[in-house]
C-alpha cells in the first residue's frame, strides 16, 4: 500500500464528496454575514447575464466553500507541508489550488483539480452536455412545483416499471416523499406527500436546521486519534454523511426530479472523481491538456474508469456445512458464519482497495456478499487485480477447501457511459457489467485459464495435527486445535467465537498487525488482516494509538439499535452486518414446563433452536404446568422478484448515483429494518442472513408464518405499494434437531416453489409463499390467515376432535380431482362426519342446537374452507393439528 497515494487520492475523494456540502448549509438557514457571503458569492457562484442584467446562480457553491468552516476544527487538517495533489487553504500561494477551491468551484471550474470534480458531478449525475448547460443556467426549482427549501426527496422504488417502460411517470402520480430524518429503522419509510412535505419556506429551513444542528454534534463523536488517518476518518465520515443526507434531495434546480439523495450524489460523485484523478496522475498526463480535453468534453469516450464487481460465491456451502457436533451448536454456528461471510467481503473489499490505493469512498456498494468499486483503468490497476484475485482464490483453497471463493469481475468505462441515453450509456454499462460477473462464477479459482493454478492445503497443512483428526464442526477440515473437548480447525474456532459473542459487542476491528488490547480477536488472519470484537465506547477507544499509527484500518459498529426510532449513528463507520439473536429473558424463567426435553435455561443465554422450537406451545386450558404444540422451527426464505430486471430496465433513466441509491435502499429493508422489526416483534427469530434482495431466517413455527406476511405488508410500504415490487417467500416446518444443512434445504425448497407459482398454469407470476407444500398469492394471504383462525376459533367453540380434523385432510384431493364423478361426494361426506361427531358430543339431545352447529360448521369449513380454498386448506389444517398435538 503507498501511504502518500492512498492520502492524496482521499483529499481528492473529500473535496468532490463534500462539493453540495452547500445545498445542506444554505437549506438550514445557516446565518452569514452579507459581506462574506457576497465575497463566496462572486468567487464561487455561476454568473450570469442577461439583458444587461448581472446575477448569480447556483449559491449552493458559496455556502460549500462557507460550510467548510463549520466543520473544519473536527476533521483531518486541511494544511501541512504535504498536501498533495491540493495547496493548503491557509497558504496564499496555493489558495487557488485548495481542496475547497476545488470542491467549491464545481459550476465554474478552471484549473485541473477543479475540472476532476466538476467532471465527476456531472458524470456522476448522468448528464449529456447540452443538459449540463441548461441545468447549469437555470433558477431553483423542482417538477415537483417546490422549491429547493420544500422539496423532499421522490423515492426511486415508487418509479420503478418493469412493464411498459416508456410510459412517462408523472409528477403528480408520486404520491410518497421521505421525511427529513435521521436515518434509523423507521427513518427509511416513505410517507405520504402531505404528511412530511411543507408549504413555506419557514418550517421546511427549520426541519433542515434541526436536522442540520443534529449532523454538527454528531461529527464530534467521531475519535480524535482517528482524524489522524484520513483514511480511517473518511470511512466514520462516510457513514455520518449517509446517517443525515440520506433523505436530503441533491439536483433542485432546471425543474429536475428530485429522487436523488445528496448522499448518493456525494458518494458517487466522490468515486468518479478519485478514479479520474488517478487515472491522469499515475499515466503523468499533462494538467493543462487534460484540463481543456475535460472542458471540451473531448476525451468522454476515453476510458478511464475500470469498474470492479466482487461476489461471494458458496454461500450456502459455506454457512450450512456440517459436523458431527454441528446441531449442537447450530445456533451459534448460523449466527457466526453468516456474519463471517460479511466479514470476508468487507474485508475483500478492503484489499482491493488498499492494493489499488484507494479509499473507501470508491466503494459504492458492499451488501449481500457483492461489493462494486471504481478504480482508475491502468494496466497498473488490472494487474493488481489479477494479483489478488490470486490471493483470495489461495486463501478460500486452504480454509474452505474449494466450497467457496470470492470472483472478481471487471469493466471499463467511459465518462459517457454514465450518461442516460436511450440505446447506450449506463443502462449499457450495467449489463456488461452483469454479464462480467456472470462470466467470472464459471471461473472459479482460475483452473480452465491460469497456467499456475492455487494449490490446496498449501500453507494450512502446515497447522495440520494428526492427532486431532477431523474437525467437529466442519468434516471438510482437519483439526489444529482443541478447545472446551471440541476438536476444531482454526476457522471453526472462529465461527463459534462470533456466535457465541457478537450479542456482546458492538464493534469490530480490522488492523494490519495483531492488537493486544483486544477483548477477541480471531485466530484466521483474512486475507492479511487481524480481526477483533470489542464492546462499548471506552473499550473501543484504547485503541486510539493504533489508529494514529495506522495499524487500525476499520473500525466498524455493528450495534442493532434499541429502538426503531433510534439515529443509526455511534462515532464510528457503521456495517449492518449483524442480524438479530434471540436470548433468554427472565421472564423466560418462569416457564420452564414450556421447555421439556430442552437444555436449562439462564437468562442472557442464546436460544438455542430447540429453545425455538418450544416458543409458539401454549398452555393447555391455561394450566401453565401443561403445553401443547409441537416442538418445531419454520424456516423462512425469500427473496425480490424479478431482481435483475429491476436493475436493468426499471428506471426509466438510470444514472450511477441512482443504481448506488437503488442497491443501498434495496439492502436496508433487509439488512436495517427487519433486524430490527425482529427485535421488537418477533424476539425468538434468528436472522441468518438479511441484506441485499434477500434474507433467511428460523423461528417457532407459527411466528414465522405471521412474520412472513408482516414482511410483505412493510415492503409494499416500503416500495411506496408499487405493484412491480414484490417478494416471494417459502416456510418450511421442521424438528429443530434436524441437521441444519436439511433445514437450509427445505427452505430453499419451498422458496422454489413460491417463485413458481402460475395461477394459471401457464404464466409465472411469483408475488407468492408457500406453505405445507401448498403455494399462495401474497394477495390472498390475510384472508387464508383468517380462514385459519376461524378454523380454531371452530374448533374451540364446538370441541372438535382431532380426528375429525384429520378427516378434512382426506376430503381434500376430491375437491382437487373433479374429473371422478365420486369426488363430488366431499360436501356429503363432511356434512355425515359433522353430524356423526356432533351427535356423539351430545348423545343426541337438544336435536335443534345440533343442527344450528351442524349448520355453523359446514359452512365454516365447507363453503369458506374447503370449497374456497381448496388444496391451500391444508395449510389451515395442519396448522391447527401442529398448535393443539
Amino acid at each position: 500500500m503507498n501511504n502518500s497515494r492512498l492520502e492524496a487520492g482521499s483529499r481528492v475523494a473529500l473535496a468532490a464528496y463534500l462539493h453540495d456540502l452547500g445545498k445542506f448549509v444554505e437549506r438550514a438557514n445557516i446565518e452569514v454575514a452579507k459581506e462574506k457571503y457576497a465575497i463566496h458569492e462572486q468567487m464561487y457562484c455561476k454568473k450570469n447575464q442577461r439583458n444587461g442584467a448581472t446575477w448569480y446562480s447556483h449559491k449552493h457553491a458559496a455556502y460549500t466553500a462557507l460550510g467548510f468552516e463549520y466543520i473544519e476544527r473536527y476533521m483531518p487538517a486541511l494544511k501541512g507541508d504535504d498536501f498533495s495533489p491540493f495547496g493548503s487553504m491557509y497558504s496564499p500561494t496555493d489558495a487557488d489550488d485548495s481542496l475547497v477551491n476545488a470542491s467549491a468551484m464545481h459550476h465554474r471550474p478552471e484549473g485541473f483539480l477543479q475540472w476532476i470534480v466538476a467532471t465527476a458531478d456531472r458524470a456522476a449525475s448522468g448528464f449529456e452536455r447540452e443538459e449540463f448547460e441548461r441545468y447549469n443556467e437555470a433558477e431553483e426549482g423542482t417538477d415537483t412545483g417546490k422549491n429547493h427549501y420544500q422539496a423532499r426527496l421522490l423515492g426511486l422504488l415508487e418509479q420503478i416499471r418493469l412493464e411498459g417502460n416508456g410510459v412517462n411517470i408523472t409528477p403528480e402520480g408520486l404520491k410518497y416523499r421521505y421525511p427529513l430524518v435521521p436515518m434509523s429503522a423507521d427513518g427509511i419509510f416513505p410517507k405520504l406527500r402531505e404528511t412530511c412535505e411543507p408549504s413555506d419556506n419557514a418550517s421546511a429551513q427549520a426541519e433542515y436546521k434541526a436536522l442540520w444542528d443534529g449532523f454538527i454534534d454528531a461529527i464530534k463523536e467521531i475519535p480524535e486519534s482517528h482524524q489522524q488517518q484520513l483514511p480511517l476518518w473518511l470511512d466514520h465520515f462516510d457513514t455520518l454523511w449517509l446517517t443525515f443526507t440520506h433523505a436530503i434531495p441533491s439536483a433542485t434546480a432546471f425543474k429536475t426530479r428530485p429522487d436523488v439523495s445528496l448522499y448518493d450524489h456525494s458518494k458517487t460523485t466522490a468515486a468518479l472523481a478519485t478514479a479520474l484523478w488517478r487515472y491522469h496522475a499515475d499515466l503523468e498526463h499533462d494538467q493543462d491538456e487534460t484540463t481543456s480535453r475535460m472542458k471540451s468534453r473531448e476525451d468522454w469516450d476515453e476510458k478511464k474508469f475500470l469498474l470492479i464487481q466482487g461476489d461471494f460465491y458458496g454461500v450456502q456451502d459455506f454457512i450450512f456445512s456440517v459436523g458431527s457436533e454441528t446441531n449442537k451448536r447450530a445456533a451459534k454456528l448460523l449466527r457466526g458464519r453468516s456474519f463471517y461471510v460479511s466479514l470476508l467481503t468487507e474485508c475483500a473489499a478492503l484489499k482491493v482497495l488498499e492494493i489499488l490505493n484507494l479509499p473507501s469512498t470508491s466503494q459504492i456498494t458492499n451488501a449481500a456478499g457483492k461489493f462494486l468499486i471504481v478504480a482508475p483503468n491502468t494496466d497498473e490497476t488490472k494487474k493488481k487485480i489479477t494479483e489478488v484475485q490470486k490471493e483470495f482464490d489461495q486463501w478460500f483453497l486452504n480454509y474452505t477447501y474449494g466450497r467457496g471463493g470470492l470472483g472478481l469481475a471487471v469493466q471499463d468505462a467511459s465518462c459517457n457511459d454514465f450518461v442516460t441515453k436511450k440505446e447506450a450509456g449506463f443502462a449499457s454499462l450495467m449489463e456488461k457489467l452483469f454479464r462480467n460477473l456472470e462470466t467470472t462464477k464459471y471461473q472459479q479459482f482460475g483452473l480452465c485459464h491460469d497456467t499456475n493454478p492455487p494449490a490446496v492445503f498449501s500453507d494450512y497443512l502446515e497447522s495440520f495435527d494428526n492427532t486431532l483428526g477431523v474437525c467437529q464442526i466442519d468434516p471438510f477440515a482437519p483439526a489444529a486445535m482443541q478447545e472446551n473437548s471440541l476438536k476444531l480447525s482454526r476457522l471453526s474456532a472462529d465461527h463459534i467465537l462470533l456466535g457465541e459473542h457478537l450479542t456482546r459487542c458492538k464493534r469490530l476491528l480490522i488492523s494490519s498487525e495483531p492488537l493486544s488490547e483486544s477483548r477477541y480477536s480471531l485466530k484466521v488472519p483474512v486475507f492479511g488482516y487481524f480481526i477483533h470484537l470489542t464492546g462499548n465506547d471506552e473499550e473501543t477507544g484504547k485503541f486510539g494509538p493504533s489508529a494514529r499509527s495506522g495499524i487500525l484500518r476499520r473500525a466498524f459498529d455493528f450495534s442493532l439499535p434499541e429502538e426503531p426510532h433510534a439515529v443509526l449513528w455511534n462515532g464510528y463507520s457503521r456495517r449492518n452486518i449483524n442480524g438479530y439473536i434471540p436470548e433468554f429473558t427472565v421472564q423466560d424463567t418462569q416457564y420452564p414446563e414450556k421447555y421439556k426435553g430442552a437444555d436449562p435455561i439462564n437468562p442472557g443465554d442464546i436460544k438455542t433452536l430447540n429453545h425455538i422450537g418450544c416458543e409458539n406451545r401454549i398452555p393447555e386450558n391455561g394450566d401453565v404446568k401443561k403445553w401443547v404444540g409441537i416442538n418445531a422451527v419454520g424456516t423462512l426464505k425469500g427473496d425480490v422478484d424479478n431482481l435483475g430486471a429491476i436493475f436493468q430496465k426499471g428506471l426509466q433513466k438510470p444514472t450511477f448515483a441512482k443504481m448506488a441509491a437503488l442497491s443501498r435502499q434495496m439492502n436496508n429493508f433487509f439488512a436495517v429494518y427487519l433486524p430490527s422489526l425482529c427485535r421488537k416483534e418477533y424476539r425468538n427469530t434468528y436472522t441468518v442472513f438479511a441484506g441485499g434482495d434477500d434474507f433467511f431466517l428460523i423461528g417457532p413455527w407459527r411466528s414465522q408464518i405471521d412474520l412472513a406476511n408482516q414482511l410483505r405488508k412493510d415492503f409494499e410500504a416500503y416500495c411506496a405499494n408499487n405493484p412491480d415490487l414484490h417478494f416471494s417467500s417459502g416456510i418450511s416446518i421442521n424438528k429443530p434437531g434436524l441437521p441444519i444443512s436439511y433445514l437450509a434445504d427445505n427452505g430453499e425448497s419451498a422458496l422454489e416453489l413460491a417463485k413458481s407459482y402460475s395461477p394459471d398454469g401457464k404464466t409465472i407470476t411469483k408475488n407468492a409463499f408457500s406453505l405445507f407444500g401448498q403455494t399462495v398469492h401474497w394477495e390472498k394471504a390475510d384472508n387464508l390467515l383468517q380462514a385459519c383462525q376461524n378454523l380454531e376459533s371452530l374448533a374451540d367453540e364446538y370441541k372438535l376432535s382431532t380426528a375429525y380434523i384429520y378427516s378434512l385432510l382426506q376430503m381434500i384431493p376430491m375437491l382437487e380431482n373433479r374429473a371422478k364423478p365420486e369426488n363430488s361426494l366431499w360436501r356429503s361426506r363432511l356434512t355425515y362426519r359433522t353430524w356423526r361427531m356432533l351427535q356423539q358430543q351430545s348423545k343426541g339431545n337438544n336435536r335443534e342446537q345440533m343442527l344450528s352447529n351442524h349448520q355453523k360448521i359446514v359452512k365454516v369449513i365447507g363453503e369458506q374452507g374447503l370449497q374456497e380454498w381448496q388444496g391451500a386448506y391444508r395449510i389451515a389444517i395442519q396448522a391447527y393439528l401442529y398448535q393443539y398435538r
